[in-house]
């Protein structure tokens, strides 16, 4: 009863302020499409498709600061702070790279990046604009991701979602600002989105130097960053590339949903980005008992609690059922509030409503999913099944039956959106199989 009563607790403190920081990020997404929608619906769509540059770029990040967060729960369970110090500068060598190469991409050739999302020539002249100032913020995330994924892993997580979600609300107040012009400013529509991101990713950062210079904090070694031993940058890469290829097929796949519904008109590509901003806010739950799933089950293995670490990831796995269906049910009751909420033509509308319904029962395999296997697997260092698994349900049964049924057999929208979202339902059996070979049950610390 005690150990339960202590899971339950640990599962909580960690995963609500995860879970906030998610929602917070996912709000100015929501508040991006709010806010463009009530100026124009080419303006929303625009901005939703050239955020998913980011989204890729937060592929190449999410996999060095996942890497870190699971090497960091297990040296942490180990109470090893100095091995710490080097996983973090690892993260941010890694990242500060990716930062670099991203930002020039969208400085000197945003209109190139856009033409991949979408063939209308205004579409693609509203995000290049934006990319060319939001891509300075790409600049800087990297940076203090690497920070907040520290935090998270040490004990510090409250500290990590505050600042998060300082961000956000900056974000969202200059967005309200710069968008609309208020306070005599000028009206600046969609530049106004990417420089209201752009100011508040700089204050992030800031605050995160500033609250790391405390005692009780990580912070990197940067005298030791080019003296690391080749152990730990063996074993922070066989973790890294594992989750680099998975996150590259989920994102490049995700962003292949998103460029093929682009391409099937401007009222079905409205409707997707608005379910696309529904179904990043409900996640967001899931996202935040994944994470904790991570780090408490990291930490157990770590600490050589081998048969408790396991028990911890099996009960897990159960509580992300019960939350795929709750997240069924929230997108289903927000259905209405949502399709009234933006300004669409009626067969955006339409799509939209429909799009919705499709969602709600994706939204189940997602949760389990996300708890499964970027949680419980994943922190056991069993990262090699996620690539497995995207290759096989997304690459080759989504998103082939996406593009035939878009571009050989002209399907409607909606089946095509179907098509989009049957990878995560369908892999929920294989799933449940890689968790009993209890492969994920060992110490990675050395």
């Amino acid at each position: 009863m005690n150990d339960n009563r202590s899971f339950y607790r640990n599962l909580i403190r960690i995963s609500l302020p995860i879970a906030l920081q998610s929602l917070m990020l996912a709000l100015v997404a929501a508040c991006d499409a709010l806010m463009l929608g009530r100026v124009a619906q080419a303006q929303m769509t625009a901005v939703s498709l050239a955020t998913q540059i980011q989204f890729v770029q937060n592929m190449f990040l999410s996999a060095a600061t996942a890497a870190g967060a699971i090497l960091g729960a297990q040296y942490w369970g180990k109470g090893n702070k100095r091995t710490l110090e080097d996983i973090f500068d690892l993260m941010l060598m890694f990242c500060g790279m990716v930062s670099v190469l991203f930002f020039a991409f969208c400085e000197f050739c945003p209109g190139m990046l856009m033409s991949i999302f979408a063939g209308d020539k205004e579409l693609i002249a509203i995000g290049s604009s934006y990319l060319r100032i939001a891509g300075w913020s790409y600049l800087i995330t990297g940076v203090s991701q690497c920070y907040l994924t520290i935090m998270k892993v040490t004990e510090n997580v409250k500290a990590g979602a505050l600042i998060s979600s300082a961000a956000v609300v900056i974000n969202i107040i200059f967005n309200a600002i710069l968008i609309f012009g208020l306070f005599g400013i000028p009206a600046m529509e969609a530049k106004g989105a990417a420089l209201a991101t752009t100011i508040a990713r700089v204050i992030e950062l800031a605050i995160c130097l500033l609250v790391s210079t405390k005692n009780t904090y990580i912070r990197p070694a940067l005298g030791r960053m080019f003296s690391i031993s080749s152990g730990l940058v063996k074993d922070f890469f066989r973790q890294c590339l594992p989750l680099m290829g998975g996150g590259l097929c989920w994102g490049v796949g995700f962003t292949s949903y998103t460029a093929i519904m682009g391409h099937m008109g401007v009222d079905a590509a409205a409707a997707n980005s608005v379910a696309a901003v529904v179904r990043d806010l409900v996640c967001c739950m899931c996202n935040g008992i994944g994470s904790a799933a991570g780090i408490i089950v990291g930490n157990e293995l770590g600490a050589g609690r081998l048969e408790q670490g396991k028990k911890y990831g099996i009960r897990l796995t159960k509580i992300s059922f019960v939350i795929g269906f709750i997240s069924m049910g929230i997108v289903l009751a927000v259905t209405p509030l949502v399709v009234n909420g933006v300004i669409l033509t009626d067969k955006a509308r339409g799509y939209l409503v429909w799009m919705m319904v499709i969602m709600s029962f994706y939204m189940i395999g997602r949760c389990v999913n996300t708890v499964t296997i970027n949680g419980v697997l994943d922190g056991g260092g069993d990262t090699i099944f996620d690539l497995y698994s995207l290759i096989v349900s997304m690459w080759m049964i989504a998103i082939p039956l996406a593009l035939c049924g878009a571009f050989v057999f002209h399907w409607s929208p909606l089946a095509v959106y179907a098509c989009t979202c049957l990878d995560e339902v369908g892999k929920i059996p294989w799933v449940m199989i890689r968790l009993r070979k209890y492969k994920w049950v060992k110490d990675l610390t050395r």
